[in-house]
């Protein structure tokens, strides 16, 4: 049986905007988010980064004797919003530009995306940053429009234990700073 699975997945919109300054584009937010998503009161939206890529998915046996797929981490390109590649983002989560500057984030809040089959939207806080760059000022950040990068269709069995499964997604991710 294959071990890769493929879902297409359906082009990112990229909004267009002015830039401020060269390490940074300041642009308007472009979307409503739930309540739940949303960034600190004294936080203000600075960047926003498209990505593409696949959510690695292991099918993984449960103590009940159960076989399910397991989220085990996303491995996506990051780009502006002209479309040129800027960076990665990848288990942590970690998000990283090739500017040197990266993110770690940990999980605040989710919710189901509008899109049957999308994963969830999610606000993300920063853990730590690291390098000189766009993303060293983030506080949060929030992962929306997502398309697709839900978890296989196919059974998950005994004999596909440690199986990996590569399922397409697209997302933007909002960045917010204090500064």
């Amino acid at each position: 049986m294959n071990n890769l699975i493929f879902i297409p997945a359906v082009a990112v919109s990229l909004f267009i905007a002015g830039c401020a300054g060269s390490s940074k584009m300041m642009v308007k937010h472009p979307i409503a988010v739930p309540g739940v998503l949303s960034a600190g009161a004294n936080e203000h939206f600075a960047l926003t980064l498209p990505a593409t890529g696949v959510q690695i998915y292991e099918c993984r046996g449960n103590p009940d004797g159960k076989f399910a797929w397991a989220f085990v981490a996303p491995e996506a390109t990051l780009f502006d919003l002209q479309g040129k590649r800027v960076g990665k983002h990848y288990a942590g989560p970690t998000w990283e530009l090739d500017d040197g500057s990266k993110v770690v984030g940990s999980l605040k809040q989710r919710s189901d995306a509008p899109i049957a089959g999308a994963i969830p939207w999610l606000l993300i806080g920063t853990k730590s940053t690291g390098g000189a760059g766009a993303l060293s000022p983030m506080t949060s950040l929030q992962r929306v429009n997502t398309d697709a990068g839900v978890a296989p269709s196919e059974i998950c069995a005994a004999g596909l234990v440690g199986r990996n499964a590569r399922v397409a997604y697209t997302a933007d991710y909002y960045f917010f700073s204090t500064r």
